[in-house]
């Protein structure tokens, strides 16, 4: 691959991976503000701002695997909320909602962009196709950022929803596992377990999506 190959791939992946990091933390601190919580709007992190989003080791494995990754988790207090279990299970959902969301408007975007590129002769092509590929990639990133982050291991959305269900006597037993929980994730993603069990899932979804 050479270094204009390089860096057009940089300038597709970038957006995508910016936004849904962005989007999904957001979405968060959305989610936990509309509930008592206004720990995540006090820190600055209901923003569409990138940067206050972003952790470096998850945002390197994004541009890795093109697939998955993670962000700086958003501060909450579920202690502000009327019932903090159910809540930290809703903020929790947030986040890969939004993906879900995002996905399935980019692979609209998608579509239309290619019908673009087809009728407007090499002009659209020009301007069609790079938005094509981001669209693409915007889907294949929202959705991996989805299904990745629902794994039950912490500090993962899906911990926090499994957490909100299990019975109190196992409550103590699975925060102690909490402490174990980047190391597992990092084991996951660099032993290629990741790729092996939950990729195919993402992309199962993408054709969903993308309707192929």
């Amino acid at each position: 691959m050479d270094f204009a190959s390089i860096i057009q791939k940089i300038l597709i992946l970038t957006p995508p991976i910016l936004f849904a990091v962005t989007i999904h933390e957001m979405a968060h601190g959305w989610a936990a503000y509309r509930m008592g919580d206004s720990t995540a709007k006090m820190a600055g992190r209901l923003t569409l701002n990138p940067v206050k989003h972003l952790d470096p080791v998850g945002t390197f494995v994004f541009f890795v695997t093109q697939a998955i990754g993670w962000a700086k988790p958003v501060p909450v207090n579920p202690y502000n909320f009327k019932n903090p279990r159910q809540g930290m299970m809703w903020v929790s959902l947030a986040g890969p909602g939004a993906n879900l969301i995002v996905a399935a408007l980019s692979a609209f975007l998608l579509r239309t962009f290619l019908g673009a590129a087809h009728t407007m002769g090499p002009a659209g092509h020009f301007f069609a196709l790079p938005l094509t590929a981001m669209a693409y990639v915007s889907v294949q990133i929202n959705v991996g950022l989805a299904v990745f982050n629902l794994l039950p291991i912490p500090p993962l959305d899906g911990s926090k929803v499994v957490a909100a269900l299990l019975p109190p006597s196992m409550l103590g037993w699975y925060h102690q596992f909490e402490r174990y929980g980047f190391f597992i994730i990092l084991l996951l993603v660099f032993t290629g377990v990741t790729g092996r069990i939950i990729v195919p899932l993402i992309f199962s979804i993408n054709r969903f999506l993308l309707g192929i």
